[in-house]
């Protein structure tokens, strides 16, 4: 086997290997970041039910509120406000 082969054999094979090694890192590098965006959105999930619980309750507390009083929805009938007099 002459030098020249010898050399493009072993630039190849480190070629090859440096490839394999470069795609095995970056495809963990890949999983790890699909992982954070699972727990992230695990995350998103359980602040939006607890939002949702949170609104439930404060519109069972305004029905009940609104049972015990009078409230009325427009303001025709109050008398227009008067500036002081200076």
């Amino acid at each position: 086997m002459s030098q020249a082969s010898r050399l493009t054999l072993a630039g190849t094979s480190l070629f090859a290997v440096g490839t394999i090694i470069f795609v095995h890192f970056q495809q963990r590098f890949e999983k790890e970041a699909m992982h954070q965006g699972v727990i992230r959105d695990m995350e998103q999930q359980r602040v939006k039910k607890e939002r949702q619980l949170d609104f439930e309750m404060q519109k069972a507390l305004e029905e009940e509120y609104k049972k015990g009083q009078t409230v009325r929805e427009t303001t025709d009938d109050l008398p227009p406000k008067t500036m002081p007099d200076r």
